[in-house]
């Protein structure tokens, strides 16, 4: 999707399921259109978007409303893509990039600072899972080294 496109100012937060659902598809389709995810999601994973959309927003649903319809793993669905080939840090870090983008452009308020927290874990649990290396997150505080 094209960043010239005209949006709502953000002023609502994700607190129903069809502004999770809104966001899911914004995000989507912002990751099927970039360089580096959307090959990975097009050509390597061959995702059904009529069957991923409603899968995602299910999970976005349960973690931010709490409610029950998610039924899945996310690491092991990302195993068997990795194996055919093999996820970077840069695809995780790209992945928050694009969905703090997308939250940012339409919604404001707890839920996106919840969310936005869940994706950071999520990607650096699968970066570290499938890659072997924590995703460093654009404009989020890195991991603090202690001095020697």
């Amino acid at each position: 999707m094209s960043r010239d496109v005209v949006r709502p100012a953000p002023d609502r937060d994700l607190d129903t399921p069809e502004e999770i659902a809104e966001m899911v598809r914004r995000f989507y389709q912002d990751v099927a259109q970039d360089g580096l995810l959307g090959p990975v999601f097009e050509d390597v994973a061959g995702v059904d978007w009529a069957e991923h959309l409603p899968k995602i927003t299910a999970f976005w649903c349960r973690m931010l409303l709490g409610q029950h319809g998610y039924d899945g793993n996310p690491l092991e669905a990302h195993r068997r893509i990795h194996a055919q080939e093999p996820f970077t840090t840069a695809h995780f870090v790209r992945w928050l990039e694009l969905f703090h983008e997308t939250l940012e452009e339409g919604w404001c308020g707890p839920r996106v600072v919840q969310a936005k927290a869940l994706a950071v874990r999520v990607a650096r649990v699968h970066s570290v899972q499938l890659s072997g290396e924590p995703a460093l997150t654009i404009g989020l505080e890195a991991p603090q080294r202690r001095p020697a």
